[in-house]
């Protein structure tokens, strides 16, 4: 399968005893849909997949599934242990998602052809289509990239790097040696702030954890690309992404739980975050409101 478009990576509601809200989740997940994603990643990363055993993890996708009707494709997370990630992939597939995007292993540092053998074990647990993502301990070679991406069921490579040189030398290699439908993605925390960085070297596609409270914006800002208002995409980035980044950026684990709380202004309680992570202080809501206020400020003075 093609994706198109702004893709929406929900987070996961929790009830105030810590439980997952699946009601809420579902919710959550509908009206993102109705504002007209290109897909839907539930339980990934902005999803909290670190902080999900695996039944709720099944839950959490088979809600995804139920509320999307089949309007747009559903990949959910997995990563970790190598017997994990494959429980995951399996609960997956299961709960009827249509692929997985294949998160990093737990913590070990390895080689890049220790990481084929990875993402190769869990292709062949599941004829799900997968999404590779390479970002901290999961870093890819050029060759080896070329490895993964020749996998039947490999069907794309998200790149939380960063480092446009080698996402550079991975995509011309990918696209030199892999004769079938295959798709990169740009998956930084605040992905559109580099947007026009990988769409110079051929990466359009990308995250947008800014869809889950304000689709408005993420999609004022995706149109802006696609049609090359430069200007409007120049004040999107000054005014909103930039000052978002600056402030996501003071806390580790702000580029979960500061969107979490964008959500909850929008009225929809998806509660807190699970440790490790923690929330926004009431003086980062504020701030976050300021910036969201300021980005529709934008949109509505080019409307």
């Amino acid at each position: 399968m093609q994706l198109d478009g702004v893709l929406f990576f929900p987070v996961t509601p929790f009830h105030p005893d810590g439980s997952v809200a699946e009601d809420v989740l579902a919710e959550h997940i509908k009206h993102g849909v109705a504002a007209g994603p290109g897909g839907v990643f539930v339980a990934c990363g902005t999803g909290e997949f670190h902080a999900l055993e695996p039944e709720e993890f099944e839950r959490c996708v088979r809600v995804a599934v139920e509320a999307t009707a089949g309007r747009v494709p559903v990949f959910a997370g997995a990563g970790g242990p190598l017997p994990t990630a494959i429980r995951y992939a399996r609960a997956a597939a299961r709960a009827g998602a249509d692929g997985v995007l294949l998160l990093p292993p737990y913590l070990v540092t390895s080689p890049p052809s220790g990481l084929v053998r990875y993402v190769r074990a869990v292709a062949e647990s599941t004829d799900l289509s997968l999404i590779v993502y390479q970002r901290n301990n999961a870093v890819f070679t050029p060759e080896t990239a070329v490895e993964v991406a020749e996998l039947p069921t490999v069907v794309g490579f998200k790149d939380g790097i960063g480092d446009v040189d080698l996402l550079q030398r991975i995509v011309l290699a990918v696209r030199a040696a892999v004769h079938k439908p295959f798709q990169f993605f740009n998956g930084l925390p605040t992905a559109e702030l580099t947007v026009p960085a990988y769409r110079g070297i051929g990466v359009d596609l990308y995250s947008s954890a800014v869809f889950c409270f304000a689709p408005d914006i993420s999609l004022g800002f995706y149109r802006a690309v696609r049609d090359g208002d430069d200007e409007l995409v120049r004040r999107l980035l000054t005014e909103f992404y930039r000052p978002l980044v600056e402030l996501r950026d003071l806390v580790p684990g702000y580029a979960v739980s500061l969107v979490k709380a964008g959500v909850r202004l929008t009225g929809l309680d998806v509660g807190g975050v699970r440790p490790p992570l923690v929330d926004p202080t009431p003086e980062h809501i504020a701030a976050l409101e300021r910036i969201t206020s300021a980005g529709r400020a934008v949109l509505g003075a080019t409307a």
